[in-house]
């Protein structure tokens, strides 16, 4: 990693002075298909994650806090830009990835100009299936290091990954990995990389956004940590297998679950101790979400943790156990401990908050709000009309929050008369029972919001998926 020149030093210092207060450091770390019931502050029963549980109970925790999409691609997407799926360039998963700026601007851009430095490290949020490294830079992060690829990163012992250091590419070859196998786990190498990032920027201000692999399958976990959990579990290892399939084959895939996300846990211990122990702590703000709802895939079962909690379905739906993320904020000195709050949220409010924290350019196209009041219990928290999701797999799908309704429609890629499920939230979270026959009046007001919150997709992709519809009509 490079040294911080003296034109970066000069411009943190003028944006100190003009802001008028020093600017903190900003943390925001996204978990990959960890579900709304996997952590113990969120009701997790047998998952043992006592970090973020602390984090919880020394910050505020978030119960109404959604993520951008149901699948990482467009989620994440809709967190850089600061915009929901149906707004943003890229709105699903596949071979795609952003454009160059100006287009699909993200925020970590405008908090460079506010005198930050930056980082990404972990799984890239700027594409799905790609290895343009180079990318990270041009968009804003002054250094990135991890997966760009997000197949790729369905592997724990990668033969590969990125480092861009301020637009100098290097391909990092681990030529002893075999994807399933190997000595170099990327979850180690990946929060290594983020203690040395933070240790290196202490002086600040910085923007990292740590974005684990853990807990989305494969399932592989060390030794060590699935070793405390057998115990536990008790749990019957499957026969083995000569061959892998595209995750590796787990014998003990509940173990290693629970390991894979106790592992990550103990990550956020070694963070906090590190922003403690340089002296950093109270000075630097630290987000914790997932990009989605609980998977199931590589061989893990939502159903052997309650991952999805009391919320239904989970990665792929778009009921709340596919789009509803925990959200963890810390600031020592700033947010008041022992915080809970139902104020709804979601990813696309993050821009604007973290804009505003940091003394910068204001979103001028951002569909979020900023969270700023919430966090610090100081002036009136501005709340949404509306949440929005659009969904282009399994025939697509959309769905809209306004109030105690959400409107979801099925189909919406093939069919003129999409599938309805309406449902009150204030006395149906779980969302069981479809009340779109009682109510056609919300149905016909929610279907018309549903079509002014969109604009229409630029991407190939997605365009031509709405326009076999529209020539239908």
């Amino acid at each position: 990693m490079k040294t911080k020149p003296i034109s970066f030093l000069i411009a943190a210092l003028l944006a100190v002075v003009a802001h008028g207060q020093s600017q903190p450091n900003i943390i925001y770390i996204l978990a990959d298909d960890l579900g709304y019931g996997d952590l113990g502050c969120y009701g997790q029963q047998v998952i043992q994650t006592p970090n973020l549980d602390r984090m919880a109970d020394e910050g505020i925790r978030f119960t109404n806090h959604y993520a951008g999409s149901t699948v990482c691609g467009p989620s994440r997407s809709c967190l850089l830009e600061g915009k929901h799926s149906g707004n943003t360039y890229v709105r699903g998963n596949g071979e795609l990835q952003m454009r160059e700026d100006p287009h699909d601007m993200i925020f970590p851009q405008a908090l460079k100009k506010a005198g930050y430095h930056t980082a990404l490290i972990g799984k890239s949020g700027l594409g799905c299936n790609t290895d343009d490294a180079s990318l990270l830079h041009k968009k804003g992060f002054d250094y990135f290091f991890g997966f760009t690829s997000h197949t790729q990163a369905h592997w724990y012992f990668p033969q590969y990954l990125w480092r861009n250091d301020g637009g100098t590419v290097t391909k990092v070859e681990y030529p002893n990995n075999t994807l399933h196998e190997g000595d170099n786990y990327s979850s180690e190498l990946v929060i290594d990389e983020a203690l040395a990032y933070i240790e290196q920027q202490k002086e600040g201000p910085f923007f990292l956004h740590l974005a684990f692999q853990i807990p989305h399958a494969s399932l592989r976990a060390k030794e060590e940590w699935k070793a405390k959990y057998r115990p536990i579990l008790n749990e019957t290892p499957l026969p083995p297998k000569n061959k892998h399939p595209h995750y590796s084959y787990e014998r003990e895939p509940k173990t290693t679950f629970a390991a894979m996300v106790s592992y990550m846990d103990h990550n956020m211990g070694l963070l906090l101790a590190k922003l403690h122990e340089l002296g950093i702590a109270e000075n630097t703000l630290v987000m914790f979400a997932s990009d989605n709802g609980a998977m199931e895939e590589g061989g893990h079962m939502r159903a052997s943790f309650n991952s999805s909690g009391e919320l239904r379905g989970g990665k792929r739906d778009m009921w709340g156990g596919g789009i509803r993320t925990p959200m963890i904020a810390w600031w020592p000195s700033k947010i008041q401990p022992g915080q809970v709050t139902d104020h709804v949220s979601a990813f696309w409010d993050i821009s604007p908050t973290v804009r505003e924290l940091a003394g910068a350019k204001p979103q001028a196209d951002t569909d979020g709000i900023s969270m700023v009041p919430v966090l610090l219990g100081q002036g009136e928290q501005a709340t949404h009309d509306t949440l929005y999701w659009e969904f282009f797999e399994r025939g697509g799908k959309r769905a809209i929050l306004k109030g105690k309704w959400k409107l979801i429609l099925y189909k919406t890629n093939t069919d003129l008369d999409p599938r309805v499920e309406l449902f009150d939230l204030s006395k149906d979270i779980s969302e069981q029972n479809n009340v779109a026959a009682q109510h056609p009046e919300v149905v016909s007001e929610l279907q018309r919001l549903m079509e002014s919150a969109r604009t229409p997709a630029e991407h190939p992709h997605f365009k031509l998926a709405i326009e076999r519809t529209q020539k239908k009509k």
